[in-house]
């Protein structure tokens, strides 16, 4: 038994708990550069507002429907993520943080009502955070899933499901006549694992709910689409294919890119960038307990912008393998300096750490300095320390630059509101 709990409209909601004036309000945030609508409360839905919406061509609603709109602030959200994760992890027995804002909780013998336990987490999540919640509890994960998106539309559509099943929605507990009348009334598209073409070679077939699937032979299934939505059908059948993951598999390759609020010609200027982002990767690196034998750094200018235009990458070896941000920013430095050219106004640049081993398995004769190599691995964990307990930042290599100086190659966020959680200079402070 599975229950999916996830944050309603995560990054609106995050952004209502420190500003209660926008409640009821239609509120969106804007993606990197403040370039896109990523997050929507419902009040925009209302308004047409469709996710990634350029926000060139919806800015007028700020005028014409008092339509909010601020800059992403993901330290903010990630802050809020971590404390909203450690109360869902109290649901059940183990928990899987599937993204920033959702997270399945393995709810296995758990006796009692599983549906007024979760009302009671939801409760507890609200009254904590000030984040509200949906929770979808099923068989399958992806019968949580479901369910998790029924609990969210009945409760931002009235009318649309019982009223019984807005917020919390446990497909387990109905009876058959109720819960294939659950599943009729939902289109395929919304099923886990149903994207949009093969959500289209099914309805041509005249599958066009998520009862007409579930009634699928899985072995027909199989021949005739694909081996996942085999197991998908058989996951909306009872029969749990996908288990839990309680830690997340290391990421083959770490990749740090960043397009710029503004063109930037200078080659100074991307050097701090390429620093900053192979800093960031170094750290992702060592999070993962990993080793990069390689560095890719690229630079692009705009392919929108009337231009000449210009795009290089270069994959630069390392001498070993190796976390060490010193090591890992003087490679991407190397590769950005041999790719620059000047005269061109660029865009994006990136640093990709590729080539990632275990951290655990020494290597042995190209090891020719241990107690230097030991010294620096403790300097990258104090390194860490410090960034996690003081902010992203504090602790930089010099080639990123210094202090809060404005930089070109810098995100747009002109809206952003307070860091409230993680910066505390920027705690609003009262006044008598």
């Amino acid at each position: 038994m599975y229950a999916l709990v996830d944050g309603n409209n995560f990054y609106v909601s995050c952004e209502r708990v420190f500003r209660p004036d926008l409640n009821g309000r239609p509120v969106i945030v804007l993606s990197n550069n403040d370039g896109c609508a990523i997050a929507r409360s419902n009040e925009a839905k209302a308004l047409g507002i469709k996710m990634g919406a350029p926000w060139f061509e919806i800015r007028h609603m700020e005028e014409d429907a008092g339509l909010v709109a601020l800059s992403a602030n993901f330290g903010l959200y990630g802050d809020m993520s971590d404390r909203m994760m450690s109360l869902v992890g109290g649901l059940g027995h183990r928990q899987e943080v599937y993204s920033i804002d959702e997270s399945f909780v393995d709810l296995s013998g758990i006796r009692g009502n599983l549906a007024d336990r979760s009302r009671r987490l939801r409760q507890r999540v609200l009254e904590w955070t000030g984040l509200p919640t949906c929770v979808g509890i099923g068989q399958t994960k992806t019968l949580a899933k479901l369910a998790n998106y029924i609990a969210k539309t009945a409760e931002r559509k009235p009318g649309s499901y019982p009223a019984e099943l807005s917020s919390v929605c446990d497909l387990a507990a109905m009876n058959r006549e109720a819960f294939e009348q659950v599943l009729s009334t939902t289109g395929v598209r919304e099923v886990w694992g149903v994207g949009p073409r093969i959500g289209q070679q099914l309805e041509d077939e005249g599958i066009k709910t998520v009862l007409d699937l579930t009634r699928l032979d899985p072995a027909t299934v199989r021949r005739r689409w694909s081996v996942v939505l085999e197991r998908t059908v058989r996951e909306l059948q009872g029969t749990s294919c996908i288990d839990m993951d309680d830690a997340p598999a290391a990421k083959k390759e770490i990749a740090c890119t960043r397009s710029f609020g503004r063109a930037v010609m200078d080659l100074g200027e991307l050097e701090e960038a390429v620093s900053t982002f192979a800093s960031r990767g170094a750290e992702k690196l060592r999070a993962q307990g990993s080793h990069a034998g390689q560095v890719l750094t690229f630079v692009r200018t705009s392919p929108f912008r009337p231009d000449k235009q210009y795009s290089r990458s270069i994959i630069v070896p390392l001498r070993r393998p190796t976390a060490d941000t010193a090591a890992l920013v003087e490679t991407a430095l190397i590769g950005l300096r041999a790719i620059f050219r000047p005269g061109y106004k660029f865009a994006k640049t990136g640093v990709m750490l590729i080539d990632l081993s275990d951290a655990s398995v020494l290597q042995g004769e190209l090891d020719l300095e241990p107690e230097l190599c030991e010294n620096r691995g403790r300097l990258m964990t104090a390194m860490d320390g410090l960034n996690r307990r003081y902010g992203r930042g504090t602790v930089i290599i010099g080639s990123a630059g210094t202090g809060d100086m404005p930089r070109n190659w810098a995100m747009k966020q002109e809206r952003r509101t307070p860091r409230y959680t993680t910066k505390i200079s920027e705690i609003p402070v009262a006044k008598a």
